[in-house]
């Protein structure tokens, strides 16, 4: 073997004895190959003076080591980027593409093109896609799964099976946050989120469950369609305080954050949490903890969620089968609902 730079890719597997794609991995640092084989192949190339073109690699395997994270933001939900739960998750799909060598590039619905598979990959801004959330059943979606586009969505698991989803067991979610609330004496239930979103909808087949199960009527002018924030959380509670027209004694919110904004209204008016009225909020974001009262909640697993994204998605760009999967939920009791 020859040292400088007529050394090629072959002669490092060769002097490796392994492929041609397992060198481009090990030098890329990749983590798809194992700890062992990176270092050996590396030490062969620092050995022997290979320099890696990165550019003229990339042209070569048609690839931008780039993943494209669009998050699909209902224009009239008042919803941002700078959701607690959106930064969370974005910050654990940023870590875990950092570690395979691969750069983030963080769109949002509000201002992509409409062609998602000619926009993204046809054109070589990414390899892959992570998709956050399906909005109220969003085309797109669906239209990048006809394409066979390489990505993964964090969402509800549709029934057609047509795309792979990571997601939180909404509809276990929705029953435990509901059922406890019943457990606490409450009969009267708020449910304050958009149910025409998939993963808001599996939440109020929950709370339904619950209710069932409890023998409680089902009073559909209790689910009350709310935006993703706080303060719409705090006006929809007081609309419905305006109308007079529901003694209500629990509040089962879609989001902490949501939750967050009711609990200000009742604080506002002197109505005591939870001896009055109890709230129980999803998600368990940090501020729920450090809310006055402290809010009870339905725990997702977000990082773990957002290594998987990562993980099925650059399995898909390898070629390897992935399938769906359904993150557990945990009930957090805390003071919001803890009546004495």
């Amino acid at each position: 073997m020859i040292k400088n730079s007529t050394m090629k890719l072959a002669d490092i597997a060769k002097l490796a004895n392994v492929s041609e794609s397992t060198v481009s991995r090990a030098l890329s640092n990749n983590k798809l190959i194992n700890k062992k084989t990176r270092e050996r192949i590396q030490a062969i190339a620092q050995e022997y003076g290979f320099k890696v073109n990165a550019s003229a690699r990339n042209l070569r395997l048609q690839k931008t080591n780039t993943i494209a994270v669009i998050v699909l933001l209902d224009p009239n939900s008042g919803q941002s980027i700078s959701d607690p739960f959106l930064l969370e998750i974005l910050g654990t799909i940023a870590d875990e593409l950092t570690k395979y060598n691969f750069d983030l590039l963080l769109c949002t619905s509000k201002t992509n093109a409409n062609d998602w598979h000619r926009y993204y990959i046809t054109s070589r801004r990414a390899d892959g896609l992570i998709v956050i959330g399906q909005g109220e059943h969003d085309q797109r979606v669906e239209a990048l799964a006809s394409e066979n586009a390489p990505f993964v969505v964090w969402g509800a698991q549709p029934n057609h099976q047509k795309y792979v989803t990571v997601g939180s067991d909404n509809r276990k979610g929705g029953y435990l946050a509901t059922k406890h609330l019943i457990q606490q004496g409450c009969k009267q239930i708020v449910f304050l989120g958009d149910i025409h979103h998939n993963e808001i909808e599996m939440r109020w087949k929950g709370y339904q469950d619950a209710l069932e199960e409890a023998g409680i009527p089902l009073e559909k002018n209790l689910q009350i369609s709310t935006d993703f924030t706080s303060n719409d959380g705090y006006s929809k509670i007081r609309d419905l305080f305006l109308m007079n027209q529901y003694k209500i004694d629990g509040i089962f919110a879609v989001s902490d954050a949501i939750a967050i904004g009711a609990m200000k209204f009742l604080l506002d008016k002197d109505i005591k949490i939870p001896d009055e009225i109890a709230v129980i909020g999803f998600d368990d974001i940090a501020l729920s903890h450090y809310s006055s009262p402290a809010l009870s909640t339905v725990k997702q697993n977000i990082s773990a969620g957002g290594k998987l994204l990562v993980d099925l998605l650059l399995k898909k760009l390898n070629n390897q089968p992935i399938t769906s999967q359904l993150l557990d939920v945990e009930l957090v009791v805390r003071q919001s609902t803890a009546k004495s």
